[in-house]
């Protein structure tokens, strides 16, 4: 067994109740192979973005992406936060998410965000399929995020993620991450956030 495959093996969630086989083996990388991502399966990653539900299909989700080598990368790359940047040009391509604030009508969309995520979820599964690995990442200035690619108003960027094919060399992390990669995965317990009949969770 290859250290790419140990890191992915390590990674495979140790799961209290059966799931979906790509569920259990999705995680987030911070090493890639060095591997372009085709647009034909970028076309895949955004065809299953388009079948996601959205609230009265109004599907306000808005992608910028860009691949190594390219200014779009260096400019996105800019604007993640310092620990990101630590890892995350190991990603052959990286990309920004926003969403649309508001309806045709004029009116708040507040299931907008609710509905990026849920076509992020959707994309994270294809991506997992096809053997690349989605590092979503809060850590980004969206406010710079919008001002560099001229985002007009009404669309908020929201997220960072950095896209590649599972593998690559562990070696290419700074010493601290380079655990943080195969350390034991937790989840909180189900029962901690799915109640039945009532809410009865003491805690926030």
């Amino acid at each position: 067994m290859n250290e790419e495959e140990k890191v992915r093996l390590e990674n495979i969630a140790d799961t209290d109740n059966e799931i979906f086989a790509l569920l259990k083996q999705r995680y987030s990388p911070r090493i890639f192979k060095n591997q372009t991502i085709e647009d034909a399966k970028l076309k895949q990653l955004f065809e299953a973005v388009r079948w996601s539900a959205s609230s009265d299909n109004l599907q306000p989700w808005r992608f910028i992406y860009a691949h190594k080598g390219t200014k779009g990368y260096e400019s996105i790359f800019d604007c993640l936060s310092d620990f990101n940047k630590t890892w995350a040009n190991n990603a052959p391509l990286l990309m920004l998410t926003a969403y649309k604030e508001k309806t045709g009508e004029g009116k708040e969309n507040f299931h907008a965000l609710h509905d990026l995520g849920l076509s992020l979820g959707l994309m994270t599964v294809q991506a997992q399929y096809m053997g690349i690995g989605l590092h979503h990442m809060a850590g980004v200035d969206w406010k710079k995020a919008q001002k560099k690619f001229n985002v007009p108003d009404g669309f908020h960027v929201t997220t960072a993620i950095a896209v590649g094919h599972y593998g690559g060399n562990i070696d290419d992390l700074p010493e601290d991450l380079k655990e943080e990669e195969t350390k034991k995965r937790k989840r909180m317990p189900y029962h901690q956030f799915a109640f039945k009949e009532a809410w009865y969770n003491s805690e926030n």
